[in-house]
């Protein structure tokens, strides 16, 4: 049970605000916003999804820049109100085809109505697009992508011969294309989210893949879909035959460790054929999560070196190589290293010729930053940093310093290897053939190296 909801800006605009219960001041966003501003606790710089103050609990999750928030005085599970705060933002995503400050300004009408039927006197009604389609007829008003400043998701998949279309997570499920017509078609994604620790000499001591394949359908009449997965796909390793699993060497099964499926999943055949048939719900949705503990191989390697040059002065070599084929690039690649607390100033090296390369010392957060735009596979960079500190460190500073964390996203690459073999509609469309979707794409949950 929530008593408010509300969307702030990055600036702390209230975009959005709904007052359900009214046992919460009304000045709970600007609170709520001032005190995530200037986060100091904990010796943390971020504020936590999840904090009290004055007896309001916050909870708040952020969505492309948007803040999404919930107040509530009772004890709610954090899980159900965090959820519940990311279904919000697919259902108005679904609805208005681009999340932006812009685009909720102009469909505050319609923004509105999802609210009430979604959420009834602070209790949750519905969070399934396809349900409210029943209840919510309110056209929206389509904001043009092209002019909306580039986060990311969206420019994702703009790889290859054949780029995918933009309109792929800008589309609105309910509007119609102009001339009254809707485009066929469906799109799916298996995104993976991978965690790698190195050891100091570079070995992996812990890998973790999370995965999800998503769909969603513009689809007609909601047809039946099949999707058929690898043969050599495994749940659990206790049926995976020795001769089958061959570790981080590239090939052999794919082995998940545990996966769910969604309700509208059916999955007679997939035991035989490794094939999922579901009508597909309007809007966005997960098919599948799973999870992978099996070795592969890291798209990354990370070598550091630290020379002492002095009393007062160190230096710092990173090295960073792109273990993938040279036909996928890698993009939005930051290496972070935290340094000692007595560092005053830092000299960078830049690779000379390189475009896209830019390296920053935060003094306030004592952190080196090192962005790159793009890497191509096979491909190696290295960054040279000159320290110089307050007081001598006596030989401590790889003790203060590091270790070295990476965030990065490459399109159309899976660790995993699993694959989509075919995305088959059972009901012939009488129009036209359907467009089909398939895009892979992989990023950095938990990348660290340690020192």
């Amino acid at each position: 049970m929530i008593s408010q909801f509300f969307v702030l800006s990055q600036r702390g605009d209230n975009i959005v605000f709904r007052d359900y219960r009214g046992d919460v001041q009304k000045g709970s966003a600007e609170i709520f916003f001032r005190k995530v501003k200037f986060w100091r606790e904990d010796g943390k710089e971020e504020a936590p999804p999840v904090f009290n103050l004055d007896g309001v609990n916050y909870f708040h999750v952020k969505v492309v820049g948007l803040l999404f928030v919930a107040t509530t005085r009772i004890n709610l599970s954090p899980s159900l109100a965090l959820e519940l705060l990311q279904r919000i933002a697919r259902v108005i995503k679904d609805y208005l085809g681009v999340l932006s400050e812009e685009s909720l300004r102009k469909n505050f009408v319609l923004v509105y109505e999802l609210l009430d039927e979604v959420i009834d006197f602070g209790y949750v009604q519905t969070t399934s697009t396809e349900v409210l389609k029943s209840y919510v007829f309110n056209e929206p008003i389509v904001v043009d992508a092209a002019r909306l400043p580039s986060l990311g998701p969206a420019a994702l998949f703009m790889q290859g011969n054949k780029r995918m279309p933009g309109t792929a997570v800008t589309k609105s499920v309910v509007a119609n294309e102009p001339g009254g017509r809707k485009r066929e078609e469906i799109f799916v994604d298996i995104i993976e989210k991978i965690s790698v620790t190195f050891s100091s000499s570079g070995y992996v001591l812990t890998s973790e893949i999370d995965g999800t394949i998503q769909m969603k359908s513009y689809l007609t009449g909601n047809p039946e879909i099949r999707l058929a997965l690898n043969d050599d796909l495994y749940i659990g390793r206790s049926g995976v035959p020795s001769y089958g699993y061959s570790g981080s060497a590239g090939t052999g099964a794919v082995v998940l460790d545990d996966c769910n499926f969604h309700e509208s999943v059916h999955m007679d055949s997939f035991d035989v054929d490794r094939t999922l048939s579901l009508v597909p719900p309007d809007g966005e949705f997960p098919v599948m999560n799973y999870r992978i503990t099996q070795e592969f191989k890291p798209p990354f390697s990370i070598n550091t070196l630290i020379e002492e040059a002095g009393s007062l002065k160190a230096e710092v070599i990173l090295k960073i190589r792109a273990d993938f084929p040279s036909s996928i690039t890698a993009n939005t690649i930051l290496v972070e290293m935290p340094l000692p607390t007595c560092t005053t100033r830092v000299n960078f090296d830049l690779e000379p010729g390189v475009v896209g390369q830019t390296a920053d010392f935060k003094e306030s957060h004592r952190k080196l930053e090192w962005s790159m735009k793009k890497i191509v596979g096979g491909s190696e960079h290295t960054l040279r940093a000159k320290l110089n500190f307050s007081q001598e460190l006596h030989g401590n500073i790889t003790k203060e310093a590091g270790p070295v964390s990476m965030t990065f996203t490459i399109p159309m690459y899976n660790p995993s290897r699993l694959q989509v073999k075919y995305l088959q509609i059972a009901k012939k469309m009488k129009t036209s053939n359907p467009y089909r979707w398939v895009r892979y794409v992989t990023q950095a949950n938990s990348y660290v190296a340690r020192i």
